[in-house]
């Protein structure tokens, strides 16, 4: 005679009529699901004599001792897609990993991909690092969906009084009003600022008030001609510098939202004409490995990848544990080079 197969989670969703993720809430007592659809559900998993799979369902029950980077992917002219920013930041996580005894599961993610609501049914890990996001209001629902979800997540990114889950970040502001002070220091007035300057980029959106607030502290402010969106790329720099040149208002310095974007400027600049410090001065902010080799030597802000990848793990291993995590911002601090002119 034929051994009968075992029941699995896919028998269940048939017979009970719905999908395989609310046949894994129901399993794993998740509160989303409402009492109708988890009567069917149980009905169903007694009709076929269903048993857990308790190695299987231990990813999220126990501690499964492996944490999940998901990292998002960015333009970049190469094919690794990763801001490299991010490298620096990916090695401390690692080794932070590593001294707490956790294996790491880097994954790549698209934006616009379901993984807000499919990662918690994929059981691969105890809790989520998320480094990169794009559009913060866009990304903020499927933020909610995670903690809606009960799922353990840490992100780097900005510290915001009302934000999803735990977060830890740089000091945004300070770093944008350190720049805005050097650059009023070699008397600078009319800076343009490169990024986005809006709630849809708060971490940009920082950068962009604590340079206005250095120059209104000298009786100035940032100028609403002399700022173009950019996305934090070489490519996005060099575009939004064309676009800041053919609008033909006078400035005599160039704040970037990242690295990048004043690399990317530096070389539309010079390719009009203009020298770099001595017609504008730039000032970008992330201190990249490249911002040091760039042609001039890149002044900007330095962000603290080793700490900050040792406090998203920290963060998250206690979060497995069931222990309470606060979101942290981490000091900026300026780094003088050649393109300021100082």
């Amino acid at each position: 005679m034929r051994k009968k197969s075992k029941a699995t989670s896919i028998d269940i969703a048939h017979l009970a009529g719905v999908s395989q993720a609310t046949v894994s809430r129901v399993l794993r007592g998740s509160p989303l699901v409402n009492a109708q659809t988890r009567e069917r559900v149980e009905a169903a998993v007694r009709e076929l004599n269903y048993k857990v799979d308790r190695h299987a369902s231990s990813l999220r029950t126990q501690r499964a001792g492996t944490l999940a980077l998901l990292l998002f992917e960015d333009p970049t002219p190469d094919d690794s897609h990763i801001n490299p920013f991010f490298l620096s930041m990916l090695g401390s996580i690692t080794r932070a990993c590593a001294r707490h005894g956790h294996d790491l599961l880097v994954s790549f993610q698209q934006l616009s991909d379901d993984w807000h609501a499919d990662y918690e049914d994929s059981m691969k890990a105890d809790g989520l690092i998320l480094l990169g996001y794009g559009d913060y209001l866009a990304y903020r629902g499927k933020l909610e969906t995670l903690v809606e979800q009960g799922t353990r997540f840490v992100r780097w990114g900005a510290v915001l009084d009302d934000q999803p889950g735990v977060s830890i970040g740089c000091d945004n502001l300070h770093g944008g009003r350190l720049v805005g002070e050097h650059l009023a220091g070699l008397g600078h007035r009319r800076i343009a600022f490169l990024g986005d300057a809006s709630s849809h980029y708060p971490e940009f959106y920082d950068r962009y008030r604590g340079c206005d607030a250095a120059l209104q502290a000298v009786g100035g402010g940032m100028h609403p001609a002399l700022q173009v969106d950019a996305e934090s790329s070489e490519e996005a720099g060099f575009e939004a510098a064309r676009t800041l040149l053919a609008r033909k208002v006078p400035f005599d310095a160039v704040f970037a939202a990242s690295d990048l974007i004043a690399i990317g400027a530096m070389r539309a600049l010079t390719d009009h004409g203009l020298r770099v410090p001595e017609d504008v001065a730039v000032a970008g902010f992330d201190d990249i490995p490249m911002a040091r080799f760039a042609q001039p030597a890149l002044t900007t802000v330095y962000q603290d990848t080793t700490r900050a990848g040792e406090l998203l793990v920290e963060s998250l291993v206690r979060l497995v544990r069931g222990e309470a995590a606060e979101s942290t911002t981490l000091p900026a601090s300026l780094v003088v080079r050649k393109s300021s002119g100082a």
